[in-house]
């Protein structure tokens, strides 16, 4: 119940139409009937769910210590955290309009809800494992290619929907969004390091998990 109301808050805070969305607070489980799961559509504020290791992506106003030096990104243990929101948006100069479902293949962006910013990657190398940074950066009127990431869904759905395997490649380096057990130990204690690799792993499959989901709109 407190998620919502804290989802509510949420689209009102950004003038968003309510008509028709579904709340959802349960975790997500790969072993959901695909027909009941809620589609996931531009606009709709989701937490996503490392499949191996059930933590969610996060990202707060705390920099990188190395590389980049711009926003970190983070896998965070707990399910209620406002910081783990994300807003399900299309890439630049398109067509793509709010409540339109995502196919697989589709290039989308995600916006870190509280601080506004890209998830974004580039060739900086990330803290712990040396691998492909992932940052948040830019804003509302700030944004480029290295926010774009294509949709990839496993196994035969061919629309985004919740508790779906997917995974995202990030567009400019061709690295997959990925995640593993080894967590910072001071500026992000207990929060486990997120990367990008360049192949496929188990470590970089995800699910939408809690969210305020935007209802379908009109016939594709």
């Amino acid at each position: 119940m407190a998620l919502a109301f804290f989802g509510l808050s949420i689209f009102l805070f950004l003038n968003l139409d309510l008509d028709g969305a579904s709340f959802s607070s349960a975790s997500a489980s790969s072993s959901a009937s695909s027909d009941s799961a809620s589609e996931i559509t531009y606009g709709s504020v989701i937490k996503l769910m490392h499949e191996k290791t059930k933590f969610r992506l996060h990202s707060h106003d705390v920099p990188y210590g190395s590389g980049s030096g711009q926003q970190s990104v983070t896998g965070f243990p707990s399910v209620d955290d406002a910081n783990s929101y994300w807003i399900v948006r299309p890439q630049l100069v398109t067509s793509a309009k709010q409540g339109d479902t995502i196919k697989s293949g589709t290039i989308i962006r995600l916006q870190h809800m509280r601080t506004r910013k890209w998830l974004h990657s580039h060739l900086h190398a990330s803290p712990i494992s040396g691998n492909l940074e992932i940052s948040c950066f830019g804003g509302e009127n700030e944004s480029d290619t290295g926010d774009y990431w294509r949709l990839i869904i496993e196994g035969s759905g061919k629309t985004w929907k919740q508790n779906q395997r997917i995974r995202l490649q990030h567009v400019d380096t061709n690295g997959y969004l990925h995640s593993h057990d080894k967590k910072y130990q001071r500026i992000a204690g207990g929060q486990q390091e997120v990367c990008g690799v360049r192949e496929k792993r188990a470590d970089n499959v995800w699910l939408a998990a809690e969210g305020v989901y935007l209802p379908v709109t009109g016939s594709k």
